[in-house]
């Protein structure tokens, strides 16, 4: 049986370990970047009365969330998840200066993306057809985007706290 290998034009093979160590980086730009901008752009949407009218579904049927209806109606319950939402958007981008902000941010998606899932369970038949079910299930993989946005930030703030106090 022959092997087949894949190299570049040095003769260098491009599935390496350091090839993968490159790609993996990419995907976590990728990764970082997209989690970034649907909790920016899906946060701005909340302020729209269309995005305030799809969350009524949810809101009502969920016993974590149905007393925002009350106290601020769905409006203000919707830009209420749109504040939170570009304020977790915006901390997570602030990895390019600041690893523990980035975690706080990345600890609120997590928040999100499990209060999120938590109305494939709270709302009636979120699997039929044209349900909640589908619409929800990418949040998933968001959760864990977040949870690994989590880990890198608190592995970077604890790096450089090491290298702070060990000069």
């Amino acid at each position: 049986m022959r092997t087949i290998s894949i190299s570049d034009k040095r003769g260098a093979s491009i599935l390496s370990g350091q090839s993968g160590q490159r790609v993996m980086h990419i995907g976590s730009i990728v990764a970082r970047v997209g989690l970034i901008t649907v909790l920016v752009v899906i946060g701005g949407f909340k302020f729209t009365g269309a995005e305030a009218h799809a969350v009524q579904r949810f809101v009502t049927h969920s016993p974590f969330f149905a007393w925002m209806d009350g106290a601020f109606g769905i409006q203000g319950t919707s830009n209420v998840f749109g504040v939170y939402e570009i304020i977790t958007g915006l901390l997570i981008a602030a990895r390019l200066f600041s690893a523990r902000l980035s975690a706080l941010g990345s600890a609120m998606a997590i928040i999100i993306f499990v209060g999120t899932l938590s109305f494939l369970i709270t709302t009636p038949d979120p699997f039929t057809p044209g349900g909640p079910g589908q619409f929800l299930l990418k949040d998933i993989t968001l959760l864990g985007a977040s949870i690994w946005t989590l880990g890198e930030a608190m592995s970077a703030a604890d790096q450089s706290e090491t290298a702070a106090n060990h000069p």
